[in-house]
């Protein structure tokens, strides 16, 4: 198995708490999709293009590209590898790019799953971040996505936005159980050094939701989203039996993948290579012929914590019988004696030779994680 992941950066305007790389700009969209597919064709021997099974358009805003420009894109990856094995083609869509004509457009190209970054079903919780549509676009779109024949739809929400109560938040979560999507993905607000959004905190024009609030946040939406009959999958993941990311879970299990465009990360199962987040510089090397990557090979330790880190976040734990395998006895051991005080807590479980967050974990998480990891000397 191996996937293919495209960064297209351009956004029509920037959301306030983003700090994933993007440009409010579109009028190098043509430029930029030619150079994907030719650092495609400087890249094809970094995995094996025969064994992708999924790819995943991301960004930014990949529904800003017109649907000529779409069209360029999928048919410059069908010039190099055989789509035979390919059963996941996930785009990322705003809801006020969605329209019938351009759904069916991307269907007909192969899309086969939509991830649509709603946030809230609130108005005043939307213009609180700067996001471009309203509630009532984003339902509007998911009939549409629908009605053009993709029915695997996957829905982003934030808890902890600016305003947001929890009233608000268990409004938005009522409609989006309503809409019956197959996926969720709900993340807790984070104010990132650098964005709009914390420069409003810190001017005092904005009041960030407090943390124990949105632990009962998170806490809500895991009833709810259990009691709907979504699996909770992976600590921001949530959806209906059989309808688990599954571009995003290679990342959680170690898969090979290729990552094109700017800012794009790949992974060859030993070295991490790393696209320069500037549109600029990455146009540049790839116009001359160069790749536009830097290369980290790991040390044992750091795949180690990799590993520790990305299977915790999962339903389904770590085998400590992988750790052995991998990084030998002492390893496991190290692992066990500090798993076992988190299981004594509860907040961790044990089943056989696997090790997973127990729900009442989850919100605790990054501490259970980051004591488990290795510091090396």
């Amino acid at each position: 198995m191996a996937g293919i992941y495209i960064h297209i950066p351009f956004c029509k305007r920037k959301c306030s708490y983003c700090d994933f790389y993007s440009v409010a700009k579109t009028d190098a969209a043509d430029d930029y999709v030619s150079a994907i597919i030719a650092e495609l064709n400087l890249r094809a021997d970094e995995i094996n293009l025969a064994d992708v099974t999924t790819i995943y358009i991301g960004g930014g805003t990949p529904s800003v590209l017109n649907l000529r420009q779409m069209a360029y894109l999928m048919d410059g990856l069908r010039s190099r590898m055989d789509f035979g094995k390919v059963t996941e083609v996930t785009m990322e869509v705003n809801p006020d790019d969605v329209t019938a004509d351009y759904m069916s457009g991307v269907k007909s190209l192969g899309v086969n799953r939509i991830s649509m970054g709603v946030q809230s079903f609130v108005d005043a919780e939307l213009r609180a971040v700067n996001r471009r549509h309203n509630a009532e676009e984003a339902i509007s779109a998911i009939d549409t996505i629908r009605n053009a024949g993709i029915s695997n739809i996957s829905v982003d929400l934030i808890y902890g936005l600016p305003g947001q109560t929890l009233e608000s938040w268990s409004y938005s979560l009522n409609m989006l159980l309503q809409l019956d999507v197959q996926h969720v993905s709900a993340y807790n607000l984070s104010y990132e050094d650098g964005t709009a959004l914390t420069r409003l905190r810190d001017m005092g024009k904005i009041t960030e939701v407090d943390e124990d609030t949105c632990v009962v946040m998170y806490e809500l939406l895991c009833t709810k989203l259990a009691e709907a009959g979504y699996e909770h999958y992976e600590i921001s993941n949530f959806a209906r039996p059989g309808y688990y990311s599954r571009h995003n879970s290679s990342y959680w299990d170690g898969t090979p993948f290729l990552g094109l465009g700017a800012a794009a990360h790949s992974f060859d199962g030993k070295v991490r290579r790393y696209n320069p987040s500037n549109l600029k510089d990455y146009l540049a090397s790839i116009a001359a012929g160069h790749v536009a990557y830097e290369a980290e090979q790991e040390e044992w330790w750091q795949m180690y914590n990799e590993m520790v880190m990305v299977a915790l976040r999962t339903m389904w734990g770590i085998d400590v019988e992988t750790i052995a395998r991998r990084f030998g006895e002492k390893m496991r051991g190290r692992f066990e004696d500090i798993a076992q005080g988190f299981v004594e807590q509860g907040v961790m479980q044990k089943f056989g030779s696997n090790y997973k967050i127990a729900e009442k974990g989850m919100m605790m998480s990054d501490t259970i994680i980051r004591e488990l990891m290795y510091v090396e000397d």
